[in-house]
């Protein structure tokens, strides 16, 4: 949620902040803006879309070579111009963006307003910059002193970049709880909320650590925490590059990053899973792996998609492993005072890896004595730093707010995982191991044959376009399946839809079923065939519209339906792999049938680094 892009350097600022606000906007935003110092501080912002603040700029852009940039997702104060972002100080000295949420800045806002300041927006951001404001003032000190001690008595999470135009020659970031990333050019530096907007400029990043203080100029970048520590900043090489994050022919990023999949497997599995010596090698987990053997339980951590990549590990732990697990939404789990003791492993589920929820919930997980552990997709993310050790899914930048290809990577972990301490536990043997092995390394080829011809799920998708509801169902291992394409679906097409476990479809949503309702089922030749075939005939006396998934091999229920999509086979544990993806080209195709915009839906954020 919310983007941040500064610069300063050599450049002109402003084509690099909108540009960069661009790259960004596939994170969630209502309203973007700019402060930009030339000859003067200048501010433009705009409710709506980043094409709404180039139109209002000058033409030629805002000269100068030191700005800030912003993309807001509405939290305090609605979507407007005055409430976007750069906020501005009192007396309009300094201006600020910021991602995140000031919790006591009721509490702030009354007290400097007893002081004279007077805010002209709702927004908790006015309210921190004029306490920076206050406190520069008071104490006639530097800005990054009053930076300091501001951030000692806010409450909450941030990410603030300021720009003062007594001293536009440098900028003062600072964060706490949500990412910055600071690209190190030749005479020049830019900040972003991710690589994005970086990496067509530089590979080199510094990722700015919870509580530490940026003081960067066109030459220098100074590192420090709340006590005016120095601290060494840790340069890494950017784990993306410019072709990751265009489109590169598809009409979305969702068409894209669907179609990616087979590649993003593998990439997955290079260097990890040898078919040919049965082998799997884990670095990231090679001080934990005893951890995982010896756990008395497992709890996986997650929210939206990522949750169901874990309620399938909850079934792949459980049959291969025998280690009992339970899968919590991070947003309840941090809330409800968990039983958590040593001999716990808490493993965390991200592709951004800065899920604001997901990271109190880890926090919570290690004060209570667990091990914690990720698997992420974006290196250097703040839960990768958090947790004692993990792996990255290496499916690379995931433009597209729905996931798609992050979910099938963190599964290809999750098997991975699951196999190895399988086979060192012993609770299943060579035989089996191999089996699974080499199953799992066919799973890209089997992905990439399903992706050559798509046409039946375009032509259901544009039949059930017009659809106001929609049921998935699914049993065993493939119910976390259908609750994935229930939500891919109401994600992209706004479609009511709902997923169960189809031993569930008489507890209640039967009642639904006329001749308008879709209700797609996952009906592979798996040991649930003949009930998932009680439940469509069933539906079918209900009149309802049946879509099935079902075996390549299948003839028995395709004979009963018209509308059926065809999977190829695998072992049942690993069939989640391939049943997802028509799932997500279903919710794909409807949503650019009705005319949305399918990388961008409305009111949601790729990361929600905000409670």
């Amino acid at each position: 949620m919310c983007g941040i892009v500064a610069y300063i350097g050599h450049r002109q600022a402003c084509p690099i902040l909108i540009k960069g606000l661009k790259r960004l906007e596939y994170r969630g935003y209502d309203s973007a803006g700019l402060a930009i110092y030339g000859e003067s501080l200048q501010v433009y912002k705009k409710k709506g879309k980043v094409a709404a603040l180039e139109s209002i700029l000058p033409e030629g852009g805002v000269p100068g070579h030191v700005g800030i940039a912003h993309t807001r997702w509405a939290t305090h104060g609605e979507p407007s111009d005055v409430n976007a972002h750069p906020q501005l100080s009192n007396d309009g000295s300094l201006a600020m963006v910021h991602n995140g949420i000031i919790e006591n800045y009721i509490t702030l806002k009354q007290e400097l307003e007893l002081l004279g300041h007077r805010f002209v927006s709702e927004t908790d951001t006015e309210v921190f910059l004029h306490l920076i404001e206050e406190i520069k003032n008071q104490n006639h000190c530097l800005l990054e002193e009053a930076v300091a001690q501001a951030i000692k008595r806010v409450i909450g999470t941030y990410v603030i970049v300021v720009l003062d135009q007594a001293n536009p020659e440098q900028l003062i970031a600072a964060r706490k709880g949500s990412p910055l990333v600071i690209g190190i050019g030749k005479h020049e530096h830019f900040l972003a909320s991710d690589a994005s907007p970086i990496v067509e400029y530089t590979q080199d990043a510094v990722y700015v650590n919870d509580y530490e203080i940026a003081i960067l100029t066109a030459d220098q970048l100074i590192l420090k925490n709340s006590e005016n520590e120095h601290s060494t900043p840790f340069i890494e090489k950017l784990d993306m590059d410019l072709a990751s994050i265009e489109k590169g022919g598809y009409e979305h990023f969702m068409l894209k990053e669907i179609h990616e999949q087979p590649i993003t497997l593998r990439n997955c599995l290079r260097g990890r899973l040898n078919a040919s010596d049965f082998t799997i090698t884990l670095g990231g987990l090679k001080n934990h792996l005893p951890d995982l053997i010896n756990a008395k339980r497992l709890v996986f951590i997650a929210c939206g998609t990522s949750w169901h990549a874990g309620l399938v590990a909850e079934y792949i732990f459980e049959h291969l492993c025998r280690i009992p697990v339970e899968v919590e939404y991070a947003s309840e789990f941090r809330y409800r005072n968990p039983v958590i003791s040593k001999g716990d492993v808490v493993i965390a589920l991200s592709q951004s890896g800065e899920t604001a929820d997901t990271l109190l919930a880890m926090e919570q997980a290690r004060n209570g004595g667990a091990i914690v552990l990720a698997v992420c997709n974006v290196v250097g993310s703040s839960i990768t730093r958090m947790s004692h050790e993990g792996v990255y899914i290496h499916a690379g930048p995931e433009i597209g707010v729905a996931s798609t290809k992050a979910f099938t990577g963190q599964l290809i972990v999750l098997y991975l995982i699951a196999l190895k301490v399988a086979l060192e536990k012993s609770t299943i043997d060579h035989d089996t191991f191999k089996h699974y092995v080499s199953a799992l390394n066919a799973i890209p080829d089997k992905i990439e044959n399903m992706l050559r011809d798509t046409s039946a799920i375009q032509r259901i998708a544009e039949r059930f376009a017009i659809a106001r509801d929609f049921l998935f169902l699914g049993r065993g291992i493939q119910f976390p399946v259908a609750l994935e394409g229930a939500l891919k679906l109401k994600e992209i097409s706004y479609i009511h839809s709902s997923g169960y476990p189809a031993g569930e479809m008489k507890h209640g949503p039967i009642a639904l079923v006329d001749e308008n309702l879709p209700v797609l089922f996952i009906a592979l030749h798996d040991p649930y065939y003949e009930k998932i075939l009680s439940n469509i005939q069933e539906i079918k006396a209900r009149k309802g519209q049946v879509i099935v998934l079902v075996s390549e091999e299948d003839k028995v229920i395709s004979s009963l339906v018209n509308l059926s999509i065809r999977i190829p086979e695998t072992d049942d544990l690993l069939a989640p792999l391939l049943t997802v993806i028509p799932l997500q080209l279903l919710a794909y195709y409807i949503g650019v049938a009705k005319g949305y915009d399918v990388d961008k839906p409305r009111n949601l954020a790729k990361s929600v680094t905000v409670e």
